[in-house]
């Protein structure tokens, strides 16, 4: 139901330049129409006085790259010497093996969980200055890894790190965009640190459950006030969206907060936050694909099928004309 064919071609390997010259596709909720045009005309989409509202977590330099091909990807940090990561190759990091990666850094590997995910003990700190060199940007496995696009896969307004992946949307604003979308609409940041299951293929347990992976989130006194004056709200990603309907889950009003999510948006599910959604085009067969489809669902009062079936509609159309795909592509909003 949410599978597509994606011509290899159109994944793009680098953002567009300037950022806001990307493509935007515009999904009109009221009457399925689609408009082609760019981002930087997205003032002309929107509906008067809104409330732009964007995830401004930063993405850590979580990707460590160290001789003979070994990787380390740090999802967590327990504490100053102990870690949670991915490995490659894993068998090189069996349980209470030492690996030497440096002339200074070893590591024992403490515990290995059911997904494969190491707990790594460190001799050093993680914060030691003599690991930044194999620190990289975690940029998505479809796109080469390439140290000069670091600063193009943070959003402009990028602030607490946190984040393991971009929240993808943002990249498409540039500060004079910002400045001149403020002159007409609210600009409101919020704060969710995306983690690798934002992206995972989905399970029979997610299904059954009805919940992701957990991801935290924080919303400042300051954005809760703007969010609760606002007469239209526009999620920028997916990820602020998540935060937005997580809020709104259980009370009529927003508040600040630091919480943890673990809301899985699929169509069924009532919004009580967000009007619009601005989000990049997405993989096949993931929780991202659901949620957009139960925002078309729900805006549009149809089933899961139908709503799937518009979503599919809109994918082919932006396939056959070409728009660019994934983290580094092109934009849609629904509005």
């Amino acid at each position: 139901m949410y599978n597509f064919k994606l011509p290899e071609e159109l994944i793009a390997q680098s953002p567009a330049s300037p950022r806001d010259h990307a493509r935007m596709l515009v999904y009109s909720l009221k009457d399925k129409s689609i408009t082609d045009s760019y981002f930087y005309n997205i003032d002309k989409v929107l509906p008067p006085n809104s409330t732009i509202v964007v995830n401004n977590s930063k993405v850590e330099n979580c990707r460590w790259l160290f001789d003979n091909n070994i990787e380390v990807f740090v999802i967590e940090k327990l504490d100053s010497n102990t870690v949670r990561a991915m490995v490659r190759p894993g068998k090189r990091f069996k349980t209470g093996s030492i690996v030497q990666l440096t002339d200074f850094l070893e590591i024992k590997v403490m515990q290995i969980d059911k997904e494969g995910i190491r707990t790594l003990k460190l001799n050093v700190s993680h914060d030691d200055v003599r690991l930044k060199p194999y620190e990289h940007i975690p940029l998505p496995p479809y796109i080469a890894q390439n140290d000069k696009l670091s600063n193009e896969y943070q959003t402009v307004y990028a602030k607490p790190l946190g984040s393991l992946a971009a929240p993808t949307a943002g990249l498409h604003f540039t500060p004079e965009l910002i400045t001149k979308l403020k002159t007409k609409h609210s600009f409101t940041e919020i704060t969710l640190h995306v983690g690798l299951g934002t992206f995972a293929k989905l399970t029979d347990e997610n299904l059954l459950t009805n919940k992701l992976h957990s991801e935290k989130y924080i919303i400042n006194q300051e954005a809760a006030t703007s969010l609760n004056k606002s007469s239209n709200i526009v999620s920028v990603g997916t990820t602020t969206l998540r935060t937005l309907e997580s809020v709104r889950r259980n009370t009529e009003m927003f508040e600040q907060g630091s919480y943890e999510t673990d809301i899985f948006i699929r169509p069924g599910f009532k919004f009580n936050a967000v009007d619009s959604l601005i989000t990049n085009f997405h993989l096949p067969s993931t929780s991202l694909l659901m949620l957009v489809a139960a925002l078309i669902a729900d805006k549009q009062n149809l089933t899961e099928a139908d709503a799937a079936k518009e979503l599919i509609r809109i994918y082919k159309h932006a396939i056959s004309n070409k728009y660019r795909f994934y983290s580094f592509g092109d934009v849609m909003i629904l509005v």
